[in-house]
């Protein structure tokens, strides 16, 4: 916020006090989603990091110069970073109002009709809709809606779309019945859940991933819509939070991958289960390690030629704003090592963990994405709708960047392959973030339908989008 507009409030504060409250809550709550609401739930409610909401504090007491406090100087033991450096005095404060206990309640009631307006505007997409840019030929619409923090996906024979959740805890299918390309029901299949990011189908069964537990769903095709009951294949897992959530995939051996992320910013766990991607068979047996080396990869996928792994992984944060790159990786057997403490991005060596190592000692990432852009989900695309220069090409959703001075991912890419390597990396979906900081989704996953249309989840919006070509039909 610039000295103009600090004046300005500062102005508003003094002279109608009641709209000044009613100004800085909904600054200080575009602040808290732009910058918080990934760590601590997008009401507060504790994801990453602790519930906010919850009367519970662990570091003092919620008082205004407290707030102020924490929010500059961070909890660096605990993963949160010093906003300060970032943020200027004003937003800060603006921050603290927000969280503090009692403050969106103790809005006035004048204040309360805009905040309701603002609420409902996600259930007319139309805008987010017309804000995307995508190559000439494409269309993007919402395939889903009310899917609360929509995360990974599997899509069944059936074409049931299963969709894993974060904070909201639950598990969905969404079905579009008369397969016309939107959704006609929107079924919760499990909720309670620990952060069930992570499903996979196998054997006709949905495997879901909590933070410390795999647990199964029978024959889901047929049972989704009556709260089935399921069955806890592994329940083992570590239980800490950070990098805990897990994004799971059936491979093409009929193993199902699993990985476990870094309980820091960056540590050395080497010794541990830590920073590596395992493996099991269906039934939870014959637990065995794939790769290490690797900081928190949320999204993999096998290419439809070669079987070779590809995975992303997400450098460390406090490294400065331009440094290391978030990597795109390729994993063709087990046992191979991708640098994660010692050495980050495939150049950077570490400046506590590296010392005596070189970064040629690890595998380096096939393509570097970018600082801080977050990549999650990724998939080949295998149908046939979309041009022939797409085919066995490689779709990556770009979560984007949370403590970045200028916010960059907020993007679909795509990566063109020749010969399986790596030619360039180019954007497909622009438009998730609206100017600097106007965030209008958060891609997460990405799927394919069997008509070839493409799945794109939001966790920010709620939302799955799909992907079309209305261009011209290839010759044959």
């Amino acid at each position: 916020m610039n000295k103009s507009v600090r004046h300005a409030m500062l102005g508003v504060l003094a002279l109608a006090p009641l709209i000044s409250h009613a100004a800085v809550v909904t600054a200080g709550e575009k602040l808290y989603q732009a910058h918080c609401a990934a760590c601590h739930g997008a009401k507060l409610e504790g994801a990453a990091g602790p519930s906010l909401a919850d009367q519970t504090w662990i570091h003092g007491a919620p008082t205004k110069a407290n707030l102020i406090k924490i929010i500059g100087k961070g909890v660096v033991d605990k993963g949160m970073p010093a906003w300060s450096p970032t943020l200027s005095a004003g937003q800060i404060a603006s921050l603290a109002d927000y969280i503090a206990p009692g403050a969106r309640a103790a809005a006035p009631a004048a204040a309360a009709a805009p905040a309701k307006a603002a609420e409902a505007a996600p259930a007319k997409p139309q805008a987010t809709l017309d804000g995307f840019k995508l190559p000439k030929g494409f269309r993007i619409s919402v395939f889903a809606e009310g899917v609360e923090t929509a995360r990974s996906m599997a899509v069944s024979d059936s074409g049931v779309v299963y969709v894993g959740s974060r904070k909201a805890g639950k598990v969905y299918a969404l079905v579009d019945q008369n397969k016309d390309g939107v959704a006609d029901k929107v079924v919760t299949i499990a909720e309670g859940l620990q952060n069930p990011i992570g499903v996979t189908l196998l054997n006709g069964a949905l495997y879901v991933a909590e933070i410390s537990r795999i647990i199964r769903f029978d024959n889901i095709d047929a049972s989704y819509a009556a709260k089935p009951a399921y069955k806890v294949v592994k329940a083992d897992l570590p239980k800490e939070t950070w990098h805990g959530e897990k994004y799971i995939k059936t491979g093409p051996d009929g193993k199902i991958y699993v990985p476990i992320g870094a309980p820091c910013n960056t540590c050395n766990k080497e010794d541990e289960a830590y920073s590596k991607i395992w493996r099991m068979n269906a039934d939870g047996g014959n637990w065995e390690e794939y790769a290490r080396g690797i900081r928190n990869t949320v999204g993999f996928a096998w290419h439809p030629v070669t079987k070779e792994m590809w995975f992303t992984d997400n450098g460390p944060d406090m490294m400065g704003d331009n440094s290391p790159s978030c990597e795109l990786n390729v994993a063709p057997k087990a046992g191979l090592h991708f640098g994660f403490p010692y050495c980050h991005g495939g150049v950077l060596p570490d400046p506590e963990f590296g010392k005596g190592r070189a970064c040629e000692q690890y595998v380096a990432p096939v393509a570097k994405l970018g600082p801080h852009v977050a990549p999650l989900g990724l998939a080949f695309y295998t149908g046939t709708r979309f041009p022939q220069q797409y085919r066995n090409n490689l779709f990556v959703a770009e979560h984007g960047s949370w403590n970045r001075e200028n916010k960059i991912g907020y993007k679909v890419s795509l990566v063109t392959l020749y010969d399986s390597k790596v030619v360039s990396t180019t954007t497909f979906i622009d438009g998730f973030l609206r100017g600097a900081d106007d965030v209008a989704g958060r891609p997460v996953d990405i799927a394919t339908l069997a008509d070839g249309s493409l799945l794109v989840s939001d966790d920010f919006g709620g939302r799955v989008y799909r992907v079309t070509y209305e261009g011209k039909p290839e010759a044959k």
